[in-house]
């Protein structure tokens, strides 16, 4: 698998991963080309629908950018979001998928270094663990 590139996700809430996102570019920072970053308005507003199909459509990893506690701009989104993302984590590992595959990050703002950095370690696991089959 030397020669496997990770195919990622980054869904990125407006008011916190999409601005850290904007920093990294602004800093020069290296986001792996094989990233694609998906704006959302909240991490409250993806559901676990959303986070299978995206790994049955060819992505090798997902990533969600969100809100620390208690900074979200509507209130409770982080919260719903972590909600779903453990029902997630199983619903996957139940129809074969490591549940590492998919993440969480809460980032402020102006952490684009640090945005950057998840995602490097990110390629670095997903390429241990192989490409993702295709969700039967």
């Amino acid at each position: 698998m030397v020669d496997f590139v990770p195919k990622i996700v980054a869904f990125c809430c407006d008011q916190s991963g999409y601005p850290a996102a904007d920093m990294a570019g602004a800093l020069h920072r290296s986001i792996p080309a094989t990233v694609e970053i998906v704006r959302v308005p909240c991490a409250g507003r993806i559901d676990t629908h959303r986070l299978v199909k995206t790994l049955d459509q060819g992505s090798d990893g997902i990533i969600v950018f969100l809100c620390h506690e208690e900074n979200c701009q509507f209130l409770h989104g982080n919260l719903r979001f972590k909600g779903r993302f453990s029902y997630a984590q199983r619903l996957i590992e139940k129809i074969g998928l490591e549940k590492e595959r998919l993440e969480i990050c809460s980032l402020a703002t102006n952490n684009g270094p640090r945005f950057s950095e998840v995602l490097q370690r990110k390629v670095e696991q997903l390429k241990k663990l192989g490409p993702s089959s295709r969700i039967p």
